[in-house]
């Protein structure tokens, strides 16, 4: 009596995990056509975009799975090839605002054909896309069949007559029996597939509950205004004094509609002062204990003026006891996050014991995703890189400088940021000085707003700069669509062409 196998079926997002089992179906599926997935590949697609990963399992174990991106088509068009899709597999095309789901791989067990779990993969990806409001699927099909007609047809007849079931293709009539219509031909769409003689068939799915996103009120902005405080450091005879120049720039900014400013690193460090006799790891703890009042006063200001604020850095002590040299990014929604600066100088290590963080954040905000790094920060290519891998398009560099060889090097290192990762990197800085103030003495800035280096951008790659050595203002409208566009169509692609099958970047700190 032959036992009875019992199956355990269950849909779910794919785990890196999985990886192994992954990898022996795409050696089964893909035999002939391409090498694996490697495994920094899927984990590089699943921390892009773990939803749109998708695996069934058969009592625990992956059987069958379907990897894929969301890309803004506009910027591909009905004629671009696999590689375009996913970028020598790191997948720069995938746009979380883009329109459409696009399936990159869908591979099943040899042993579970038949059972329709294919179908089930491409229900998820249908009820995936309804609930991101994308407009439809597209995939690049195979048309493996097409090698034994090709000598007798071009692959357009040959789609024609699957179309009419005239000829069964595996790929393509299982495509079609799945609502997906046929777009348009995909010519030299992947060279390695030589059963498709290099074609394929370009599939669209509708969604048809998909509603045109027109709505203004709540909309992630397209243009994003930028103010940068360029900060005068003196003395303030107490906090109020303090909070009121900042708020007197928070409104000022706000006048001409900003969306968000960025005021210096250290930029109450004119309270240091009231400090004056102890010692400066001291001074500075104490300077330490306005920083909750500061924060809560900032985020009562981001709502009354209705603008973002990266607050620069202040001096905050945690639960862990050690002081930290942090930036706080307070919401016009009246939400709060901060960044710790990563790499502290000397100075700061000995002078006044300041401690290193050990989180590198990505924050969401009504004009998209950014990044803020303090000062010594942005001379570590790695982090802006990370940052980027992750969606920013604007990058904020609150920044403290005594002399202009410092401020060079910040400055030098941010132009490098917005060209490699080809993304706006804005840094504020500060100027004055406060006498009779220990490590405190010189400042000097020339804060800016920086571009990516192409012909759409300005010609030196600078939106706005400020004087040297003045208190003053910048604000520029940002394009953060260009920075799309330019991604996918620039006359060079930092950000997509690195080298990945040589070298490869990653977090460790959490492994």
């Amino acid at each position: 009596m032959t036992e009875e196998i019992e199956h355990k079926l269950k849909t779910r997002h794919l785990r890196i995990e999985d990886f192994p089992v992954l990898h022996d179906l795409a050696v089964k599926a893909y035999k002939e056509v391409a090498t694996p997935w490697t495994k920094e590949e899927i984990t590089r697609l699943i921390t892009l975009f773990p939803e749109g990963q998708i695996c069934i399992e058969d009592n625990g174990k992956a059987v069958a799975i379907a990897l894929s991106v969301i890309i803004d088509f506009s910027l591909f068009g009905d004629q671009h090839s696999y590689h375009q899709i996913i970028g020598g597999g790191n997948f720069r095309a995938h746009d979380p605002e883009g329109d459409y789901l696009y399936g990159i791989d869908v591979s099943v067990d040899p042993e579970y054909q038949g059972m329709r779990l294919g179908r089930r993969l491409y229900e998820a990806r249908r009820e995936l896309a309804e609930s991101l409001n994308l407009k439809g699927i597209l995939i690049g099909g195979r048309m493996p069949g097409y090698g034994k007609y090709s000598k007798e047809m071009k692959a357009q007849e040959y789609i024609l007559k699957v179309k009419k079931r005239e000829i069964y293709d595996p790929v393509l009539t299982f495509q079609l029996s799945n609502e997906f219509h046929v777009r348009n031909l995909l010519d030299d769409y992947w060279p390695g597939d030589h059963r498709s003689r290099g074609n394929a068939v370009l599939m669209e799915w509708i969604n048809i509950y998909y509603q045109k996103k027109t709505k203004l009120i709540g909309k992630t902005k397209s243009i994003a205004r930028l103010g940068v405080v360029q900060w005068k450091m003196r003395r303030f005879d107490s906090f109020e004094d303090f909070m009121q120049q900042f708020e007197f720039f928070v409104d000022t900014v706000s006048d001409y509609k900003a969306d968000i400013v960025l005021f210096p690193e250290l930029f109450n460090a004119p309270l240091i002062h009231q400090y004056e006799g102890n010692k400066p790891p001291e001074a500075m703890r104490m300077l330490a204990g306005y920083t909750e009042q500061m924060r809560i006063a900032v985020t009562e200001m981001a709502l009354k003026y209705n603008i973002n604020i990266v607050a620069g850095s202040v001096p905050e002590v945690q639960e862990n006891g050690k002081l930290y040299n942090v930036s706080f990014l307070c919401r016009r929604d009246g939400t709060w996050d901060s960044q710790a600066k990563l790499h502290i100088t000397p100075e700061e290590a000995t002078s006044w014991g300041i401690s290193g963080g050990d989180e590198l954040k990505v924050f969401e905000t009504d004009v998209g995703k950014i990044g803020i790094l303090i000062c010594y920060d942005v001379e570590f290519p790695e982090l802006a890189r990370l940052q980027a891998l992750k969606g920013i398009k604007m990058l904020l560099v609150p920044f403290w400088t005594d002399t202009k060889t410092g401020f060079l090097r910040v400055k030098r290192c941010a132009q490098a940021r917005a060209i490699e990762n080809e993304c706006y990197v804005a840094i504020s800085g500060s100027v004055g000085n406060i006498p009779k103030v220990e490590t405190l003495g010189i400042q000097y800035s020339q804060s800016a707003i920086f571009t990516p280096s192409d012909f759409s951008c300005p010609h030196d790659s600078i939106a706005a700069e400020a004087t040297p050595g003045i208190e003053t203002t910048l604000i520029a409208n940002l394009d953060l669509d260009l920075i799309k566009e330019i991604r996918a169509q620039g006359t060079v692609k930092n950000f997509e062409n690195r080298r990945t099958d040589l070298y490869t970047l990653q977090w460790v700190k959490d492994k």
